[in-house]
């Protein structure tokens, strides 16, 4: 009888850990024990690089997952290496020593056939599901095979055992169900197939199943029959190790279905293969629309993250930036470094190396459409331009310099969207600015009196329409050594004859502008001559970094706050309207009242902001009318 024997060290404690909590979902436990097949087939492979007579026939090695309901074991069945009786008390009594990665620093062959297995804990994620797990193993060259089992962790028993050929089968005898949990469910080929597909398709050797299904008869039309066969449940070769010259984008197309990264057709695909500092693969796609929760919390970012072929993390948040957080796609390294769960990552430098080359290569795709597509690019900008802007902003604008150039903002000249270098380019020697000018549409804008001199001179206006936009914009502050000026800024920068004749009428009608600002009632800091309107009688501008477009947007918000802009009322003193505030001052104050507060009244309903008395105002205009 075999004797049992005890889990050494602390392994009867980090097995309770590995059992209850190290993984988050137990599904995870196929892919470990695949992984683990994956590499004795490896090992297979190394010895034959190695030894003289030994030849590695590829059709000879396979993964096999056997399930049986009736007596509710589940195997996995391997044709690599298998193990010497040393191997299973080294390999599978010391919970985290890796049999694995022990070979690997022998060999330390670089021929494309890595061993995945690392960390010797993979293993034990079988306990997660089972309460008895046999290991029957035979080495190869070995004579006699030997049986390993245990019930958990009190630990486990080693005895000779029979088997034919060299290889390893892992029998899991499947938990019972109970109230909280249905442990059925690997013991169904469906369910089993759909974990091989997403955690191990890639795996290089064939993982086969006995697969059930309904044929028509041969020879009865319209009649059906139950029929069993073997099949290779994995794709074996990933799209991502093939060369780029021998892919179409229809293949790209359908990989990105397959993976169900999106239900629409992407922009663009960039396909990585990185050999340098850190070697890695990766398909990458712009998708063409906005996913339904892309701007909810909801939303979680992350590509998919592969170690040689095996799925690691669905969603590595890691590898992209916030601001390209609408990128699709995967990685597949060699080299990362896995934690023990091999679901967490340690934030090392080959992480970071592959998540900046990413991020590299993410704008370098951006631009090129910018220059070479631009109709694809709008399509893009359309649906994801306010990420952009928001990444300019977020963090103090530390990316700023990265995605300034990506931006695009609608040009009162062009009639379409334009880039702040477009914007440069076509800028007059005497303009010392970049103006730009804040609504809520084109249209509004379009309107605005504010715009008036800058139009006149013949200067482009860029429209911001986007509560994110000035934000942006006050980030970058600067574009090439020009600075942003919106066209509602008490200090438009232009030298004009309205200015000299607004410093005089300023100065002659001083009286009259401090009585209609105490009449305002700290509304606003003052009452001023225009320099900038010319047909319409009155606006709005402000002073101070606070713009009113930004006041609307922050009072917005739910979170109850109240900010004020500095506002100047502004008034056309070469408009009728002026002449009749100078002739009400000192005349008629109850006159210059109502004409102030009209005046007041109409400068908010232009710049969209709400009247704080509309039954006050209308009653105005009926004196008016009277």
């Amino acid at each position: 009888m075999a004797v049992m024997q005890q889990f050494k060290a602390e392994s009867k404690r980090l097995l309770e850990m590995m059992i209850n909590s190290i993984y988050t979902q137990r599904e995870i436990f196929l892919r470990e024990l695949i992984s683990n097949a994956s590499d004795a087939i490896d090992k297979m492979y190394y010895k034959a690089l190695t030894e003289e007579g030994l030849t590695f026939n590829k059709e000879d090695y396979f993964i096999k997952i056997t399930a049986d309901k009736d007596k509710r074991t589940l195997t996995i069945s391997d044709t690599g290496i298998g193990m010497t009786p040393e191997e299973l008390e080294n390999n599978l009594g010391v919970i985290a020593k890796s049999g694995s990665l022990a070979f690997k620093k022998e060999t330390e062959q670089k021929d494309g056939h890595n061993i995945i297995g690392q960390f010797g804990v993979g293993f034990y994620s079988a306990f997660m599901v089972a309460d008895e797990v046999t290991v029957i193993s035979k080495a190869w060259g070995a004579n006699e095979a030997y049986r390993w089992h245990s019930e958990g962790a009190e630990g486990y028993t080693i005895e000779p055992a029979s088997k034919e050929t060299a290889g390893t089968d892992i029998i899991l005898h499947i938990k019972a169900n109970t109230e909280e949990d249905s442990y059925d469910e690997y013991l169904e080929t469906y369910r089993l197939r759909a974990i091989v597909k997403k955690y191990s398709d890639f795996i290089r050797y064939p993982i086969k199943m006995e697969i059930s299904g309904q044929r028509p008869k041969a020879d009865a039309e319209g009649e059906f029959e139950s029929y069993t066969e073997e099949q290779t449940v994995n794709s074996m070769v990933p799209i991502w190790r093939k060369n780029k010259s021998e892919l179409k984008d229809e293949d790209y197309e359908n990989f990105y279905f397959e993976k169900r990264y999106g239900f629409d057709k992407p922009l663009k695909h960039i396909h990585i293969s990185a050999d340098g500092a850190v070697v890695y693969n990766a398909i990458l796609f712009i998708p063409e629309n906005t996913p339904f929760d892309y701007y909810t919390k909801e939303f979680e970012k992350g590509l998919e993250l592969y170690s040689n072929g095996v799925l690691i993390m669905d969603k590595c948040g890691d590898l992209l930036p916030d601001y390209f957080s609408f990128v699709k796609g995967m990685v597949d390294s060699e080299d990362l470094s896995l934690n023990i769960s091999r679901e967490l990552l340690q934030h090392d430098r080959q992480l970071k190396l592959i998540a900046k080359n990413i991020k590299n290569k993410i704008k370098s795709q951006l631009q090129s459409m910018l220059k070479d597509e631009r109709d694809s690019y709008e399509k893009f900008y359309s649906a994801f331009g306010r990420q952009l802007k928001f990444g300019v902003y977020n963090d103090y604008g530390v990316n700023k310099d990265d995605l300034q150039d990506l931006l695009l903002f609608y040009s009162s000249k062009e009639r379409k969207l334009v880039s702040l270098n477009e914007y440069v380019s076509r800028m007059p020697e005497d303009q010392k600015f970049i103006y730009y000018a804040t609504g809520s549409s084109i249209e509004r804008i379009d309107r605005l009196p504010q715009t008036e001199l800058v139009s006149d001179k013949g200067y482009e206006i860029l429209y911001l329409t986007e509560d994110i936009d000035e934000f942006a914009i006050k980030i970058i502050a600067k574009y090439k050594e020009k600075e942003f000026k919106s066209v509602s800024s008490g200090d438009l920068g232009i030298e004009s004859d309205a200015e000299d004749q607004a410093a005089d009428e300023q100065q002659d009608s001083k009286e009259l502008f401090e009585r209609m600002q105490q009449l305002l009632d700290g509304k606003v800091k003052s009452v001023k001559a225009s320099k900038r309107l010319k047909s319409h009688p009155v606006c709005l501008s402000s002073e101070g970094e606070l713009t009113i477009e930004m006041e609307k947007i922050l009072n917005a918000m739910p979170n109850g706050q109240e900010v004020k802009a500095d506002k100047v009322l502004e008034i056309n003193v070469n408009h009728e309207v002026f002449q009749s505030l100078k002739k009400a001052f000192g005349q008629d104050e109850e006159k210059l009242a109502l004409f102030t507060n009209l005046l007041y009244n109409q400068a908010l309903l232009i710049e969209g902001l709400p009247i704080q008395d509309p039954v006050a105002f209308t009653n105005d205009i009926c004196k008016i009318m009277a």
